[in-house]
């Protein structure tokens, strides 16, 4: 390799390094004649096969020179850092040799904004559209929309991609404003309408013409910074549910402030990256979208932001004791999967398994159920296990409360992968399976 390409390399893949909107790939894409690679549904970020293997992508920018002026970011206008660019043919030469040499299955795109949004996303544009076409790549791509890009940009870019970001970053407009003069929501929440209607539009006409090529298939994501503005837990999970239900969104992250520039004093002086409450936020985000919760019961007027010691599936059963111990065996189940200990895999197998037999605190050890926390908010004929009734919520909270240590070392295993973000969901919430 070129020494001038890989010292590129080492500038771009480090300033891409604190995106981590890139998601898994949630689509699968088989190679054909004439074709090098595929992309597969179980996961291209990081993410291991059944078999063992290692599948994962090459995180870059095109370039870190930004006309963008952002508090947060390392590759701010005012940074004085060394800046690099790759020509759209130097990043595909790049991508096809580092696939030849089996280091990656796929391509995370970002970049910092040059002349303009359009002028921008036009070179992007340029470098997966000569991966699919030229190259004949079949491998996963996620590329980042540039906020103010315009429709007809992201309608090309969303042919050749499997998913597409435009990142928030931050909650408020008042604060984005604050800290990013440049930036507005609506110059974000634009483009990802645009990938919106293209999704839908795409689904109708592939309903008609099942040779429409697909557009933006495994959909799109975006990114909060938590801690960076002082907006709080319940601010940032209503955005989210807003997100997933108007943009058809298929992943938000939380990604914990990283003081990069500590000489702005518009930031927050922090001496750690906030890692416990973006674990929370995760948490949060899992039950919203998979266990029936509403933003507004995890978090409220009293309760603004969530619980660092305790899960808030854990924390929402302590504040509504009115709701348990709930009976195994009759309780439906959306009722189960309230119950902290219990999952959405073993929820759905005690509702199959009481059919035919009377559920005991033994079978449900077996099914998975996690009964050192599930005992105080469960009854089932034989248990004879205090309940919360029994038992001061002060005294389950301690009993149970996660160390920060604990959430400090989830982290850096997590963090060890930095430049290829894994699907960390089930790291941040494997405690009920």
């Amino acid at each position: 390799m070129r020494k001038d390409i890989l010292h590129k390399l080492q500038i771009l893949a480090e300033s891409a390094k604190y995106d981590v909107s890139c998601a898994s790939s949630g689509v699968t894409r088989k190679n054909r004649a004439g074709g090098i690679g595929s992309a597969n549904g179980w996961g291209i970020c990081h993410s291991y096969t059944a078999d063992g293997r290692c599948v994962s992508l090459l995180k870059i920018m095109l370039t870190n020179f930004c006309l963008f002026d952002c508090a947060y970011c390392i590759n701010r206008h005012s940074n004085d850092i060394e800046r690099a660019a790759f020509t759209p043919n130097e990043l595909v030469e790049l991508t096809i040799e580092f696939y030849r040499r089996n280091y990656i299955e796929g391509l995370f795109l970002s970049s910092g904004i040059i002349k303009n949004p359009d002028h921008t996303m036009e070179k992007m544009l340029r470098v997966v559209k000569a991966l699919r076409t030229t190259h004949q790549f079949n491998g996963y791509i996620h590329m980042k929309s540039i906020p103010g890009a315009s429709q007809e940009l992201v309608h090309q870019v969303g042919l050749y991609v499997d998913r597409m970001s435009v990142n928030i970053e931050i909650a408020t407009e008042q604060n984005l404003k604050l800290l990013a003069p440049d930036k507005d929501h609506q110059s974000i929440y634009q483009p990802m309408q645009f990938i919106r209607q293209g999704i839908y539009e795409n689904k109708e006409d592939r309903r008609k013409f099942r040779s429409t090529p697909r557009f933006v298939p495994a959909g799109q994501s975006t990114q909060i910074i938590v801690g960076a503005s002082n907006e709080n837990d319940k601010q940032i999970l209503q955005l989210s549910t807003l997100l997933y239900q108007r943009n058809d969104m298929k992943r938000v992250y939380y990604s914990g402030f990283i003081p990069v520039n500590s000489y702005d004093r518009r930031l927050p002086v922090v001496q750690d990256v906030p890692l416990k409450r973006e674990n929370r936020l995760y948490q949060a985000d899992w039950l919203i979208r998979f266990y029936h919760f509403s933003a507004s019961e995890l978090v409220d007027e009293k309760h603004l932001n969530l619980d660092l010691d305790i899960d808030p599936k854990l924390a929402w059963a302590i504040r509504h004791p009115e709701f348990f111990p709930i009976d195994i065996n009759r309780a439906d189940y959306q009722q189960i999967l309230r119950v902290p200990g219990i999952g959405i895999k073993s929820a759905k197998l005690i509702v199959s398994a009481r059919r035919h037999n009377r559920l005991t605190s033994e079978l449900l050890r077996k099914i998975g159920v996690v009964m050192k926390r599930a005992k105080y908010f469960i009854s089932c004929g034989e248990l004879k296990a205090p309940t919360i009734h029994d038992v001061t919520p002060d005294a389950i909270k301690q009993l149970f409360s996660i160390s920060h240590a604990e959430i400090k070392q989830n982290a850096l295993q997590v963090n060890k992968r930095a430049i290829i973000q894994p699907k960390i969901e089930q790291l941040m919430f494997s405690f009920d399976e």
